[in-house]
């Protein structure tokens, strides 16, 4: 690793998201697959598992494709970070196909993996307002998480973090917490256990929007003198996007910052 602090081209970035959205829906689904011929007919066990792997998965991606893209593999964390400055909004809009592409390209990989075909159209239906209201705190949450690292200068937490988050909510949402408008598309494609049906997506999505535009909302109320040099942070530092034009870091709403938080050039592969 070399230090530097020059911008990633944006075609770099792009692969990036998309080979981490790729894996993100190979271990959702995989693991999903996995569990329903282990554990057959043991929905809290298979969950447990998905849970699990999902989790793990996460923090391991976020490590491997974070330094070159920030490491979102969801469309709501780049438009919410377009939003504070950390991501332009053309590369924000740039990041959403490559991301579902990357979903149902994962999707289709672990289809395959477990010999079934490549494509299988869910059949499971989710859509009822408990989902919805589920799918509107998973994602709220989620984006707590990670702007509340980044400007508590915590920012080295934030694989091991969002990784723990996704697995508990998991448990705590009726959903399971998608949380994620490119991995609720790439599970269609995957008539399995962790699958979504068709008819069932609009209110996944909408409902992610919705939580998408209550965290920013939020995170403006409780973290008020956030920069764009802290959006560019997240989740992990990358010189791209918005990091390269970002002024200097303000003070830590009204704190001074933590001896560990970044403040100088981040690292490039």
């Amino acid at each position: 690793m070399r230090v530097s602090s020059a911008p990633i081209p944006l075609w770099r970035r792009l692969t990036a998201e998309f080979l981490g959205s790729a894996f993100l829906a190979a271990i959702v689904i995989g693991s999903g697959i996995a569990a329903q011929n282990l554990s057959p007919g043991q929905t809290g066990l298979m969950l447990l598992e998905n849970a699990a792997a999902t989790a793990a998965g996460l923090f391991a991606i976020i490590l491997m494709f974070g330094p070159v893209s920030g490491g979102h593999f969801n469309p709501v964390v780049s438009f919410v970070d377009a939003s504070f400055g950390g991501l332009s909004w053309r590369d924000a809009a740039a990041y959403l196909p490559a991301q579902v592409a990357g979903c149902i390209g994962g999707a289709v990989l672990a289809n395959l993996m477990f010999a079934l075909p490549a494509v299988t159209i869910s059949a499971k239906h989710r859509a009822s307002p408990a989902h919805f209201l589920s799918e509107i705190i998973a994602t709220l949450g989620l984006l707590l998480v990670i702007f509340a690292l980044v400007r508590s200068g915590r920012v080295q937490a934030a694989p091991a973090a969002v990784g723990a988050y996704i697995g508990a909510a998991y448990w705590f949402t009726s959903s399971t917490s998608f949380a994620n408008p490119a991995i609720t598309v790439g599970r269609m494609f995957s008539d399995t256990f962790a699958g979504i049906a068709p008819s069932s997506v609009p209110g996944f999505i909408g409902a992610q929007i919705i939580g998408g535009f209550l965290a920013v909302g939020l995170i403006k109320a409780l973290y008020p003198s956030i920069t764009p040099a802290d959006a560019a942070s997240i989740i992990v530092p990358h010189p791209g996007g918005g990091a390269a034009r970002a002024p200097a870091r303000a003070g830590y709403d009204g704190v001074a910052p933590s001896a560990d938080r970044p403040s100088g050039p981040v690292q490039s592969p």
